[in-house]
């Protein structure tokens, strides 16, 4: 029976490049994201016309009992979830306290942990009675670090962080394998990073510091990483780990300047 690799936030950087990488690795990729049915449909049959197996869904993660639905279908379905990528952002903005409302702090909180947490009792009883699997968690420097104007996007990243440490304490004498994966630096994404600098800043970053210049981080690399972390000795298992480029200072304990706003 093949083994599913379940990604959870599949847009054109991390997400994407996890699916053509584990896809290439024989896994059948099953792809959610929240908006852009036409991206999503162009990465799934990139995939398959590459001779890989995938397949996926638009999904809003943040709604009741679309993750555990999604869960028991493609279990029943397609086949044993081996992998989980939880890679949805929490992300809404630098906002001072003044201006951030309850609901987008919550809607942080769903995103960020929240979908962990129901993600994690649905499929994890399906992984304990198998002996194994993988949950590999997208992070960011929040998770360490809280700063101005990120209320939010802390809130929700710290406890991403100690969730995985909580569920990594309960099931990894399970068989169960849980990654917090820090993204600590710019990736070149064009639904990240690209988004939020907009297309001629985005660009003229990547002239600047990017390209061959490997001043951003590339998102097939982390994805290549996170296959990796698929195949550690239990032995030796990593449960938390920080990408970023080589010419950056680690964010998470360097000043910032990111207070003007």
């Amino acid at each position: 029976m093949q083994n599913i690799c379940l990604i959870i936030g599949a847009g054109a950087g991390v997400g994407g490049n996890v699916a053509k990488v584990f896809a290439n690795d024989g896994y059948h990729v099953y792809l959610t994201r929240r908006s852009d049915e036409s991206g999503l449909k162009k990465l799934i049959d990139t995939i398959n016309a590459s001779g890989g197996k995938a397949s996926g869904k638009l999904m809003n993660a943040i709604k009741d009992n679309t993750i555990e639905d999604l869960i028991h279908e493609v279990e029943k379905d397609l086949g044993p979830i081996s992998v989980v990528v939880y890679n949805l952002g929490a992300q809404i903005g630098n906002k001072k306290l003044e201006d951030l409302t309850l609901k987008q702090f919550d809607l942080g909180l769903k995103m960020g942990t929240v979908g962990i947490f129901r993600l994690s009792k649905i499929l994890f009883p399906y992984m304990v009675k198998r002996g194994g699997g993988t949950l590999i968690a997208t992070s960011s420097t929040a998770s360490v670090r809280g700063n101005r104007g990120q209320h939010s996007h802390a809130a929700a990243m710290g406890a991403r962080r100690m969730l995985c440490q909580t569920l990594n304490d309960e099931f990894s004498i399970k068989g169960i394998h849980i990654v917090h994966a820090i993204i600590d630096g710019a990736v070149d994404a064009p639904d990240t990073l690209g988004k939020m600098l907009g297309p001629e800043a985005y660009e003229k970053l990547r002239k600047e510091v990017g390209l061959e210049k490997d001043g951003l981080i590339l998102p097939e690399k982390i994805a290549e990483s996170y296959l990796y972390l698929t195949k550690q000795h239990r032995s030796a298992w990593t449960h938390e780990i920080d990408f970023r480029a080589f010419s950056d200072q680690p964010w998470w304990n360097t000043a910032t300047d990111n207070y003007n706003f």
